[in-house]
C-alpha cells in the first residue's frame, strides 16, 4: 500500500463551494460537460452497461443502443462521452454512474475520474486547485464556481472529492 499524502491545493484558504444539486442547481456540471474517457473508464463503462440502461433517458438509451457512448470528439487525446438534448448520455435528473455506484456503497464506482474530482483541477506542478471565478481564468460560468455563492470552504465540502484525488495519486485502489 502506499503512503497518502496530502493534495497541496493552492487556494485552499479562500476557496468556498457546495454542491447545490437538486437544492437550486439540476446538474448544470452535467449540461454539456462531455468528459473524455480512459481506456480502463470505457471498459468499466461498457462491462457494466445492462446496469445504467435502465436509469437512462429513453432517447439516451436508444442512442447508446444504436451508436455507442462514446462521440467522436476527443479531450485530452482521450474519446469524449455523448451528449443529446444538450445533457450528458449518462445523465437522468441526476448522474446514473453516481446513483448506481451510490446504490453498491461507493459514488465514484462508475463516475469518470473527471467528474469525480470536479471541481478540483490539476496544475502542471501536481499541486491542485479549487476552480472558481477570477482564479487560473476560469471560464464556466457555474453558479457554484462563484466563491459569493457559497460561505463553506472547499476544503471542507470537497472532503470525499479530496480523498479520492489522494488516493489516485499515491497508487491506492480507488474501488
Amino acid at each position: 500500500m502506499s503512503s497518502r499524502r496530502p493534495l497541496e491545493i493552492v487556494n485552499a484558504a479562500t476557496a468556498t463551494f457546495e454542491c447545490t444539486f437538486g437544492r437550486g442547481c439540476e446538474g448544470l456540471c452535467c449540461q454539456n460537460g462531455r468528459p473524455s474517457l480512459s481506456p480502463d473508464e470505457q471498459q468499466t463503462i461498457e462491462k457494466n452497461l445492462a446496469r445504467f440502461l435502465p436509469h437512462l433517458r429513453p432517447e439516451a438509451r436508444r442512442l447508446i443502443e444504436d451508436d455507442g457512448f462514446l462521440s467522436r470528439r476527443t479531450k485530452v487525446g482521450q474519446p469524449m462521452m455523448r451528449v443529446i438534448g444538450g445533457w450528458c448520455v449518462f445523465f437522468n435528473g441526476g448522474c446514473v454512474f453516481h446513483k448506481v455506484g451510490l446504490e453498491e456503497g461507493d459514488f465514484a464506482k462508475y463516475k469518470p475520474y473527471q467528474c469525480v474530482v470536479f471541481p478540483l483541477e490539476p496544475l502542471p506542478d501536481g499541486r491542485w486547485y479549487v476552480r472558481q471565478h477570477g482564479f487560473e481564468d476560469e471560464e464556466w460560468d457555474l453558479f457554484c464556481l462563484n466563491p459569493a455563492n457559497s460561505v463553506h470552504k472547499a476544503v471542507e465540502s470537497l472532503t470525499p472529492e479530496i480523498e479520492y484525488v489522494e488516493r489516485v495519486t499515491s497508487g491506492d485502489s480507488v474501488a
